[in-house]
């Protein structure tokens, strides 16, 4: 038979972190920093200029050569 207990859920630690937020009051949009194609983008969503912000969320490690290589 199943088991169906479900085992507790572990703290994901979160971390400040640098991100790009859209500047317009109308979308939500926004990007990791170290994710970011260009050095100043455009939001994905609405196309407004972004602005770097900073926020509380789970660590990730960008491992793409292609996008760490632009710094």
């Amino acid at each position: 038979m199943y088991n169906s207990r479900k085992k507790p859920v572990e703290e994901v630690p979160l971390e400040p972190t640098s991100v790009w937020s859209c500047a317009s009051d109308s979308c939500n949009g926004w990007i990791r920093e170290n994710f970011a194609f260009s050095d100043e983008p455009a939001c994905t969503l609405c196309g407004s200029p972004m602005e770097k912000t900073e926020r509380m969320l789970p660590a990730l490690v960008n491992t793409s050569l292609s996008m760490t290589s632009r710094s």
